[in-house]
């Protein structure tokens, strides 16, 4: 009797890991297939958005995940090491120094911290560089979701009627660029004017919705039918094009190696031949890069021969003017020299270092990859990485987050070093300079000093423009700022042996 009972009990504990064990593998093969079906439908179209959906709020019906991260570019927290700000603070005030540098110029009124995408066309309305100083409207060409207003005002170029439902259809490239060259050299006011009396979407019953400009949205890098990454940006479909055609190494770049082994029967077109992984650089490449935007001449990027500082300013030192003259962003108020302003090369600076090398994207830090249920995405919060380390650096730096960020602080304080000793440099040769001017120094004797005053500047100006303090390439940052440093006491040596006032040479 005592063997039954104890058979039972295990044949009924036996039955009990049975069931629970089947009910484990049902539940997970039911989780398996769930997930599965999750990934096949990541999205369900609710409404449809179109080449003027520049309002990215009906994309984001569509896309909620994205749209959620993407509204966090407004959020507020603060970083040490470039990215969003709460109030971005003035660097004027934190490097006086700068108003020597863009003496003559607006930033030398006002420049401020970068913010995130949710501020940038606010911001730049805003600044006393547009408010107190008449700017060109090329600038707008990255601060605001223009390529539909493109599209309309060169529909207008080329005699077509440019309708809601005209504009809608197609990105039609062609009537993007006309738009672009027409646009390019009007006043900040009137293409403002321009982008205002766009469509940013059709509402539910049809009608174009007009008031609203937006700042970078979905319609910038995504196309709206295929939701495929893209490129938008006339100025950058040109100068990736020119940089194809040059002798630059790009290992960077497997596509424009690719190409300059083909024909070459047609001209490097990203949207055709990059990889993906290339286009998640270049999206970000459309506008963190240095070009020029005031209305001389069409906005333009210098990259014919390579993406080195020392290859931009050479473009710029041989370009002139479409009504004749040397190229010049502004002349010095102190010394009269006419000199080079860089934007942002953050790009360019990328592109020397040794992520870009790897094949590490500028979304895999800044936008990197996060998953809701089984859906895999690429977050939207675009923002410094130091403020999400475990996702953006330690996919591959498999080491604690504090040494992360000390490697992150120790690059950024040493280019910071460099950058406040180029200042100094650049200050003692301007102070040269004018000491010369005032003892009757000649043009002819000035010339060569004014060239190292503008290779210099240039240098200084690019690294303390762009925004990753160095990071992006800390050895390059290093020999940039170096060779500014080296330029500033060669042009302050050569100012001394002028003479001092009163007794410059003949």
């Amino acid at each position: 009797m005592s063997n039954n009972k104890s058979t039972f009990r295990w044949m009924a504990l036996l039955t009990f890991i049975v069931a629970a064990a089947t009910f484990g593998v049902v539940a997970l093969l039911m989780s398996i297939y769930e997930r599965k079906q999750e990934a096949r439908a990541p999205f369900v179209r609710i409404v449809e958005v179109n080449e003027i959906s520049s309002d990215p709020a009906p994309w984001g019906l569509n896309f909620p995940v994205q749209y959620e991260s993407y509204l966090l570019t407004a959020d507020s927290e603060r970083t040490e090491y470039g990215g969003n700000n709460a109030l971005p603070p003035s660097k004027l005030e934190m490097d006086p120094w700068r108003k020597r540098l863009y003496a003559g110029y607006a930033f030398s009124i006002d420049y401020r911290e970068a913010r995130g995408h949710a501020f940038m066309l606010h911001d730049q309305e805003n600044t006393k560089r547009v408010t107190d100083v008449q700017q060109a409207g090329a600038c707008l060409h990255c601060h605001a979701a223009v390529t539909p207003m493109y599209r309309r005002v060169g529909l207008k170029q080329r005699d077509i009627e440019p309708t809601p439902e005209r504009m809608a259809e197609s990105f039609d490239q062609e009537s993007v660029v006309a738009g672009f060259r027409a646009v390019s050299r009007m006043n900040y006011e009137e293409v403002l004017k321009e982008l205002l009396a766009t469509p940013d979407h059709i509402d539910e019953n049809g009608n174009p919705h007009l008031g609203d400009a937006h700042p970078v949205s979905c319609l910038d890098c995504h196309d709206p039918k295929t939701m495929q990454i893209r490129i938008t940006r006339p100025g950058f479909i040109e100068g990736i094009a020119k940089l194809a055609e040059s002798d630059d190494p790009m290992p960077h770049l497997p596509s424009i190696a690719k190409w300059r082994k083909s024909s070459r029967k047609t001209a490097y077109d990203p949207n055709r031949d990059a990889t993906r992984q290339e286009m998640r650089s270049y999206v970000c490449g459309q506008c963190h890069v240095e070009y020029y935007c005031a209305n001389k001449m069409t906005l333009t990027f210098p990259w014919s021969h390579g993406l080195k500082a020392e290859d931009l300013e050479e473009e710029w030192a041989t370009t002139k003017f479409p009504e004749g003259g040397e190229f010049f962003d502004y002349v010095h108020k102190e010394t009269g020299t006419k000199v080079f302003k860089a934007q942002h090369p953050e790009f360019e600076l990328w592109s020397q270092g040794i992520h870009a090398r790897a094949g590490v994207s500028c979304s895999d830090c800044h936008m990197p990859y996060e998953k809701q249920g089984a859906t895999k995405y690429s977050s939207h919060w675009v923002r410094s990485p130091m403020l999400n380390i475990s996702r953006a650096c330690q996919t591959c730096h498999n080491v604690p987050e504090a040494e992360l960020l000390a490697r992150v602080d120790t690059i950024q304080a040493r280019t910071r070093g460099l950058m406040d000793r180029a200042a100094v440099a650049m200050t003692d040769m301007l102070d040269a300079i004018v000491e010369v001017q005032q003892a009757g120094a000649t043009e002819e004797q000035l010339a060569p000093i004014r060239e190292l005053q503008k290779k210099a500047m240039w240098r200084l100006d690019y690294i303390s423009s762009e925004n990753s303090k160095g990071f992006h390439a800390d050895q390059e940052a290093a020999r940039v700022l170096g060779e500014s440093i080296d330029y500033s006491r060669q042009a302050q040596a050569a100012a001394y042996r002028l003479g001092k006032p009163g007794q410059a040479s003949e």
